[in-house]
């Protein structure tokens, strides 16, 4: 796609930190596909035997395949504490664990057999859902006063280790102020090599509200009247390829059969909401991309790093209507330092092509993870946008609680908590036909907070920040496993 010179001359100082910081979650990083690095010229001792036990549903196999070593393999004796360390934060980091133990023992003076010791988790998970229509916790609470006439309700079953192969099943029932009805299967391992995986997923969700406009002062306009004013009919599915580790391969495809209420697409709401005259869109996304995750907590991380970068065509024209080609990257850094401090680096980037969007593909910063602390009941569409985050962590405590009844899976209740600062820069660039008060400058935040993480690494986070508009505030977020 080639820009007029005049567009290029205009937006081209704006764009370069934006530029710089896509190119860095870009760049690959040095880290290798393999487990850290062995002297060859150490003594040697040799591992006659692995024994697994804990693992009643998970399949001995799947174990076995995150560990970076097999029986008969010879490994250097001064590497061995370091080899062990990595294959217990791999078979962790799977989520299907509550625990793992491992323990050697040493036969003669080159032989060794190891003991691995794990406590599954809960895997199913019928479990009774209170949702917001809302983007988040704080913007309930500040726009609409906690009004529980917003909230979708309803069950969903997960079950997180069907056939003990990491694969899983979610059925979701949803009514209240949005209906959904939705099944998913995902299986990571299918081939015999434990090397390939598919997903497969549909769905019928309908909306009793949606977004159709951003205002001026960067807040989401709804449309809503009685009744459903959004239906729309999805279906999904993908191929992931995983030779070793770390290193993961993906193409998606995605259809979405959009129908909205005829008033949302006249001048007086947002002509350009599919950028078409119609109220109905099959849309559909093809996707590929790849990541890369070497961390010592997939959920918390405090050391190693992770990237990605994906290329999604959406539609099959080149330009007009919802047609766009999305180029987004990513890259986070975790730096463990002494006395329990820790550094947390993070940039992200996204650019579609062309600039001319329909308001849904214009979706930037503010949804997501792809946001800005400080900024959480603000949105800045764009169709290029950066965002990059410096955290400073320390952890101030750690302990377990004993469950007053006995529980095998669960045995005590884990506690850590952590005290953090922040600051926060980010830059959404969009046509002058769109411009708000927040689009086409740099953005910056900041602040502190409280983050305790418990069961099953589910996180809970208090922070109190501040933004370049002098606005402030305490804002609530949550992420985990289940």
């Amino acid at each position: 796609f080639i820009l007029p010179l005049n567009l290029c001359l205009v937006t081209m100082k704006k764009l370069v930190l934006l530029l710089l910081i896509i190119i860095v979650s870009l760049v690959k990083v040095k880290a290798q596909n393999t487990v850290p690095s062995t002297d060859t010229t150490s003594t040697k001792i040799k591992i006659t035997n692995i024994q697994i036990t804990g693992n009643k549903r998970t399949k001995l196999y799947i174990i076995l395949r995150e560990m970076p070593f097999k029986i008969g393999d010879s490994l250097p004796k001064n590497q061995l504490a370091n080899i062990l360390t990595q294959a217990k934060t791999q078979v962790y980091n799977t989520n299907l664990f509550a625990e793992v133990v491992i323990d050697t023992t040493q036969i003669l003076d080159s032989n060794l057999q190891i003991q691995v010791k794990v406590i599954e988790r809960f895997y199913v998970y019928p479990i009774p859902q209170f949702q917001l229509a809302d983007r988040s916790f704080s913007e309930w609470i500040k726009t609409y006063n906690a009004n529980l006439n917003r909230v979708i309700y309803g069950l969903k079953f997960v079950h997180y280790n069907f056939s003990g192969r990491r694969d899983q099943l979610r059925i979701v029932a949803l009514n209240g102020y949005a209906r959904n009805i939705s099944a998913s299967y995902s299986a990571p391992y299918s081939n015999s090599a434990l090397t390939e995986g598919f997903s497969v997923g549909a769905g019928f969700t309908q909306n009793r509200e949606i977004s159709y406009k951003t205002s001026v002062n960067n807040k989401i306009l709804n449309y809503k009247k009685t009744g459903f004013v959004r239906n729309n009919i999805s279906f999904g599915a993908s191929y992931n390829r995983r030779k070793g580790y770390f290193l993961n391969k993906f193409i998606s495809l995605n259809i979405n059969n959009i129908k909205v209420d005829d008033s949302i697409i006249t001048p007086t709401y947002n002509p350009n909401y599919f950028n078409k005259n119609t109220n109905n869109q099959l849309i559909t996304d093809i996707t590929i991309g790849i990541s890369y995750n070497n961390n010592d907590n997939i959920n918390y991380p405090q050391k190693g790093e992770n990237y990605s970068y994906n290329i999604s065509k959406r539609g099959f024209g080149l330009s007009g209507g919802i047609n766009s080609t999305t180029f987004s990257g990513s890259y986070s850094r975790y730096i463990p330092h002494k006395h329990n401090f820790f550094s947390t680096i993070q940039t992200a980037g996204i650019i579609r092509v062309p600039f001319k969007q329909a308001y849904i593909n214009q979706r930037a910063i503010g949804y997501g993870s792809f946001n800005l602390r400080g900024l959480e009941v603000y949105v800045v569409d764009g169709v290029a946008a950066a965002v990059a985050k410096y955290t400073v962590t320390k952890k101030l405590a750690a302990f377990q609680l004993p469950i007053p009844f006995k529980i095998k899976k669960i045995p005590y209740i884990p506690f850590k908590i952590f005290v953090k600062t922040f600051t926060d820069v980010g830059y959404s660039y969009n046509n002058k036909q769109y411009n708000t008060v927040l689009n086409n400058k740099l953005l910056y935040t900041g602040g502190f907070g409280i983050d305790v993480v418990t069961l099953y690494d589910i996180v809970f986070k208090v922070e109190y920040s501040f933004n370049q508009l002098g606005q402030k505030g305490i804002f609530l977020h949550g992420n985990g496993s289940l």
